[in-house]
């Protein structure tokens, strides 16, 4: 008994020094409460009360939530969110006013904040916190750059901010203000711009991921870092050149960016810790290096998606960790290595698909591919080479044979209009294109012969339009009262827009449009051949056009464009921004999606060349008298060819953008349209796009009608079948995919809006039926449009 008495001091004293064994202070308990509520009490902290235990665990509840102390104070908090995330905070809450409460514990080395739906800036205020060395806040709605202020935290070393919104570039002194910094995750952000140099002296560098943004450029050279394991910037613009790395890298993924060349096989043969090598979908061409296959810790190998050569063999050997190698989509020959065969290596799972292997089974690219696909890349042997050399050049030999016969026919043709033509006007005056009292004097008329350029299908006003036509700026001025500027609607970079009355009581739009004097007559007529054919049901559809011209040189300087006149508003007034009795209803809702869907079709293929990156916003989309939705906005050409004269670079980007990309861009901004169709909240930038898209998807994350209707605007939530309402709903997450070759054709949007108008009109129809209830009364229904 005395043994133990002697003892228990001892124990005590041992007991003491136990973290988490002193009851935490008060001030930094008043703290953590006051974080409970700033983060809308979620429910992973339904546990904290004024009298938990905090530093005992009465405030841990694993993996969820977790305080750790040292003494009495708190050095690491972690609080998680559920896997798929949360929706964003009420809109009251600020994330400053978060951090500067997070900055009264001032012993804290890590920060959990994940899937919480924190929105805002990322705070600069978070140099505050002097003592982090681990922060993670990802999954949640974070937005604008990485503030100057994170350079402050001079003990940091680990960042985690993956799955925001985190825009503007990686900062320069990321990689020289943070000696410490040994894993940088930026993971599915919106970050621009290239990779800074000062990362490849980074010193402490271990992990470093930048995975899903918009990065460009080539990446900078770390043979330097001596730590660096993993790499990962999938999903980016980044390349040509292949990076620089030291030999102690055990994952490099590069996929999905721009990397050319070939394989710096010596260099990846000497990387003996590699255990991931991720190269698809580049723009790799050359030999593949089956030395890659027999690296020691190789587990994963995919160079799908390239354009790798080489003729494989029976005898390359392969690494004892192989798991999965992804071959698919390439050039190779030959047959697969024995190693990768199932009868050789039956845990390796191989892809090898669409190469030119021996395979046999129709896996493989036919072989005049091959064939083609070699010569273009430059793989085919000397006689093979002359071969095909010999046959083209006996093609072409036809072919130009063919050029002179059509050549010596179309000379002999024009030489025998000509001659008719000479003939016919010795004798007959010719006609003016029009009017000779419409036109203004000392004009010239050589660029009113675009009238040949505009077809006979469009001049028939089979739409119920006005045939198109040339203006004379005498009627415009007529139409304007001399262009006032009671009749201006607005301007742009571009020019005015003004509103106009016809001699016929007509009321039109006009756009006037500065021009560029070294744009030549060609191109004002190809612009307008295009411009005459935008003509359609759900278009604000071109009516005619007019010249200015400079009287000394006769060059064209001011062009306007007359548009029909839309005046019964745009989508907007009459959804997120309508009052209550004048708001669409779920039905009109889905027409008006369906119109403005049609639109986007004609665009895309109704013309030739199509019209891409038409720039769609919902307070664009116009309403006729009879709810008729009209795309009141697009890409004309000839304002596209101004961009591109004015800014240079920055408008053949964006052009060179629009046409790889295609109907896409116009898919996500249509998404966004349905997105406020749906919510009946107005969205105005592309961070309140990412938070409803969020919102979106917790709301369709599990089969809870409640859950869903909770994010349907209020005045259709009860008139809307809940199948109609489902489609709508995912179609418009189609849209808003963030890979544009995820979303879907404009054909299949189509197809799921007018599958929900007929389940929404069965609906109605079922409840009327059933107890009369006036649902959709008869007018709703004849507003419908666009079926």
């Amino acid at each position: 008994m005395a043994a133990s008495v002697c003892h228990l001091p001892v124990f005590i004293f041992f007991l003491a020094l136990l973290p988490g064994t002193t009851p935490l202070q008060a001030s930094q308990t008043w703290t953590l409460l006051k974080v409970q509520q700033l983060l809308n009490r979620p429910p992973v902290l339904s546990h904290w009360r004024r009298t938990t235990d905090f530093c005992g665990g009465g405030g841990t509840v694993a993996p969820s939530a977790s305080v750790v102390c040292y003494g009495d104070t708190v050095t690491q908090l972690h609080v998680a969110g559920a896997a798929q995330g949360a929706p964003p905070l009420p809109l009251n809450f600020s994330i400053g006013a978060l951090v500067t409460t997070l900055s009264r514990l001032p012993d804290l080395k890590v920060l959990t904040l994940s899937g919480l739906g924190l929105w805002g800036p990322l705070p600069g205020k978070l140099e505050r916190l002097a003592a982090l060395e681990i922060v993670n806040m990802s999954g949640n709605y974070l937005y604008g750059p990485i503030p100057r202020g994170l350079s402050r935290l001079r003990s940091l070393q680990t960042l985690i901010l993956d799955d925001n919104m985190i825009g503007g570039e990686v900062p320069g002194w990321i990689g020289t203000a943070l000696p410490s910094l040994a894993v940088l995750s930026l993971r599915n952000n919106s970050l621009s711009g290239t990779v800074p140099g000062s990362l490849g002296s980074a010193p402490s560098l271990r992990s470093l991921v930048l995975a899903s943004n918009n990065i460009s450029g080539n990446l900078p050279d770390m043979r330097g870092l001596a730590n660096l394991q993993v790499l990962d910037v999938g999903g980016n613009s980044l390349g040509p050149a292949f990076p620089r790395l030291g030999r102690k890298v055990a994952s490099v993924v590069l996929s999905r960016n721009r990397f050319g060349g070939g394989l710096p096989a010596a260099e990846l043969s000497s990387f003996y810790l590699l255990e991931r090598l991720d190269v698809s979908r580049n723009s790799f061409v050359g030999p593949f290096p089956p030395a890659l296959l027999s690296l020691p810790n190789l587990r994963y190998l995919s160079i799908a998606g390239n354009r790798f050569t080489g003729t494989l063999s029976d005898k390359v050997p392969c690494g004892d960790n192989l798991q999965l190698v992804d071959l698919s989509s390439n050039l190779l020959s030959g047959s697969a290595p024995g190693c990768l065969r199932p009868d050789g290596k039956t845990e390796t799972v191989v892809l090898s698909s669409e190469n030119c292997l021996d395979r046999g089974d129709g896996s493989q690219h036919p072989s005049p591919f091959c064939q083609n696909q070699a010569l273009a890349v430059g793989i085919v042997s000397p006689k093979e080479r002359k071969k095909i050399g010999r046959q083209a050049g006996f093609i072409a030999g036809i072919v130009m044979a063919v050029l002179v016969a059509v050549s010596l026919v179309g000379a002999m043709a024009f030489f025998a209009v000509r001659k008719m033509t000479m003939e016919g006007a010795k004798t007959k005056p010719s006609a003016p294109l029009v009017d000779e009292q419409s036109s203004s004097s000392a004009y010239p008329s050589k660029l009113f012969a675009d009238a040949r350029y505009i077809s006979q299908t469009v001049k028939l006003g089979a739409l119920g339009i006005p045939p198109y036509r040339s203006f004379s700026l005498v009627e415009l001025e007529a139409a304007t009262n001399n262009f006032a500027n009671s009749c201006l609607l607005g301007q742009d970079s571009y020019g005015e827009m003004y509103l106009g009355k016809l001699g016929n009581g007509a009321p039109v739009t006009i756009r006037s449009l500065k021009v560029k004097r070294n744009q030549s007559s060609q191109s004002f007529n190809r612009h307008i051949e295009t411009i005459s054919r935008l003509r359609h049901r759900h278009l604000v559809s071109a009516l005619g056009h007019c010249f200015e011209y400079d009287l000394d040189d006769s060059t064209v300087t001011q062009l306007y464009l007359v548009f029909e006149y839309v005046q019964n508003g745009n989508l907007r007034s009459r959804i997120s921004q309508g009052t209550e009795g004048r708001k669409l209803s779920w039905g009109q809702r889905i027409s008006a999606a369906i119109g403005v869907a049609k639109g986007i079709q004609f665009l895309h293929g109704g013309i030739i060349p199509g019209l891409f990156g038409n720039n769609l916003r919902i307070n664009n989309i116009l309403l006729d008298q009879n709810h008729v939705a009209k795309i009141g906005s697009y890409n004309i050409p000839i304002l596209g060819e101004a961009t591109k004269s004015e800014q240079g670079g920055a408008g053949s980007k964006h052009q060179t953008d629009s046409t790889k990309l295609g109907d896409k861009i116009d898919l996500f901004d249509f998404g966004v349209i349905l997105l406020e169709l749906v919510s009946g909240k107005p969205i105005t930038s592309i961070y309140e796009v990412e938070i409803m898209k969020e919102l979106l998807l917790w709301a369709m994350a599990e089969e809870d009608r409640a859950r869903r209707r909770s994010f349907v605007d209020p005045a259709v939530n009860k008139t809307c079948s809940e199948e109609s309402l489902r489609t709508v709903m995912e179609i418009c997450l189609r849209c808003l995919a963030k890979e544009a070759v995820h979303r879907p054709s404009v054909e299949d949007v189509l197809w799921n809006l007018q599958f929900a108008t007929q389940v929404q009109d069965d609906w109605e129809g079922e409840i009327r039926s059933s107890d009369g209830s006036p649902v959709s009364s008869r007018a709703t229904r004849s507003s419908r449009f666009s079926r």
